[in-house]
């Protein structure tokens, strides 16, 4: 028999029945790194409570002084660490990648958390800006107060998160790289390690060693991963990248660039895709399709330290110039061959599913509203992101699970507890009562918690009436087991 501890709002239950509906939970801490079960306790209770409430905050979803400064305390601890607390996602990260037959596409961005502070020095600063100009004309400064981080998501090529394999936080206590170095020496010689980009073959490096197999791994980027370093790690690595390119690579034998060489390439193929416009309508666009194997070379500065590699650049461009949103111009480069237009599409298409990654983002600020937060030191802010980091997880694979595997059994995410209580108040419409229940008409039901109205030409439910109607879920099934254990 386990225990049992009901606060007066009937969270903070736990239990045989909890811990079975808290699976998903389980599954994350496995491979934990604590060392304490003591800290382990604390971390899957304060799990649990963040997650009744996505976007509240500590004080209220702890419900009590008690609960709350055992969560502050936690978060202060110093044996605690974001790799810590981390160590189990990254596990059944790599085991869902691992149980993948396909292949699995890395995305790799940068995002910034800002916060309101008067003293920015325990947190640190994010940028610096122009606030305007003072009555003289003088122009006024500030610096902002925030957080970096570099986070590595790992998808499926139809867009189903797998979990994060990679991340990386850091602040600034002053500014410095290249910026700084103008005027002053070459940037191309300053060594990457000096750099915050080496943040890009940091995360390379672990989400590498993390998914043991590299040969299925594609790792995807925008033009700021436009790095040759990124290039020829990949290449030591023995894993795949494709990278938007900004940079004029030297090409051939240096007499000439990827640009221009790739500009005498003749059309190789068209493709047809919707795009939205600017008010949001689709419309048809027409791609001409370019690609070819070209030899890239380093930079003078870096031609001892990395190879000389031959790679393709796919090269996607708009016919037209449309009037009413930006022109598509894709300049790509890559690993993998592109030999017919097939892959050549399918090319671009991982490469837009780096949108996916700023999705994530998007719910780690809004969703778990994570700029809001009061704590007032970088250390314990990195750690709580790091637990936002895995409830964000868990919403948008809820989400995309609707998308992406829709006939699948409901067990597959959701406990036999959350089916029973979704059949109540959530009842079924005519034209299903007599059709399969599958996991898209549960998560369907999850979102009509949330506010989705579910009309027949609805597009799909999205991450926040997911992440709203989780909440009510959850609390209804509080209210379900403080039911059984009070009146049996």
């Amino acid at each position: 028999m386990g225990t049992e501890v009901v606060s007066s709002s009937g969270k903070g239950v736990t239990g045989p029945d909890q811990e079975a509906n808290n699976a998903w939970i389980e599954q994350e801490l496995l491979g934990g790194q604590f060392g304490d079960a003591r800290l382990e306790n604390r971390f899957r209770t304060l799990l649990e409570q963040l997650s009744t409430g996505v976007g509240e905050s500590i004080p209220l979803v702890c419900q009590d002084w008690a609960n709350t400064k055992a969560a502050y305390r936690f978060l202060s601890n110093e044996r605690v660490s974001e790799a810590a607390l981390l160590a189990g996602h990254f596990q059944s990260t790599r085991e869902r990648c691992l149980a993948e037959p396909g292949p699995v596409l890395v995305l790799h961005d940068t995002t910034e958390f800002s916060f309101k502070r008067e003293d920015i020095t325990p947190i640190g600063m994010l940028k610096k800006g122009v606030a305007g100009q003072d009555r003289h004309g003088r122009l006024r400064h500030y610096t902002s107060c925030g957080l970096l981080m570099h986070a590595s998501l790992a998808v499926t090529p139809d867009g189903l998160p797998l979990g994060l394999a990679a991340v990386k936080f850091w602040t600034r206590k002053k500014f410095k790289g290249t910026n700084a170095l103008r005027g002053k020496v070459n940037p191309t010689r300053v060594p990457i390690e000096q750099k915050e980009s080496v943040r890009w073959l940091e995360n390379l490096r672990q989400a590498t060693a993390l998914l043991q197999d590299p040969a299925p791994c594609v790792h995807i980027g925008d033009r700021e991963s436009d790095i040759y370093e990124f290039f020829s790690t990949a290449h030591h690595l023995g894993t795949h990248f494709l990278v938007r390119t900004c940079v004029e690579w030297r090409a051939g034998e240096g007499d000439h660039t990827v640009a221009e060489e790739i500009k005498e390439v003749r059309v190789k193929g068209r493709h047809r895709l919707k795009v939205k416009n600017n008010q949001g309508e689709w419309k048809e666009a027409v791609l001409d399709l370019r690609y070819r194997r070209i030899r890239l070379l380093p930079s003078r500065a870096k031609q001892k330290q990395c190879p000389e590699l031959t790679l393709t650049v796919l090269y996607a461009q708009e016919r037209d110039t449309p009037k009413d949103r930006e022109r598509i111009d894709w300049k790509l480069v890559t690993d993998l061959p592109v030999r017919s237009r097939a892959e050549a599409i399918e090319k671009l298409a991982w490469y837009a599913m780096r949108w996916k990654i700023e999705v994530f983002h998007k719910i780690l600020k809004s969703g778990c509203k994570a700029e809001e937060s009061k704590l007032r030191t970088a250390e314990r802010l990195v750690k709580l992101l790091s637990v936002f980091c895995i409830l964000a997880w868990r919403i948008f694979w809820l989400t995309m699970l609707n998308r992406c595997a829709a006939d699948a059994p409901p067990g597959l995410a959701l406990t036999e507890v959350e089916i029973h209580l979704l059949d109540q108040p959530v009842k079924d419409k005519p034209s299903e009562v007599s059709q399969p229940k599958t996991l898209s008409s549960y998560l369907t039901k999850i979102a009509r918690l949330g506010g989705y109205l579910a009309r027949a030409h609805d597009a799909p439910p999205g991450n926040q009436v997911i992440w709203k109607g989780m909440s009510r879920l959850t609390d209804m099934e509080l209210g379900f087991m403080v039911g059984v254990k009070t009146c049996g």
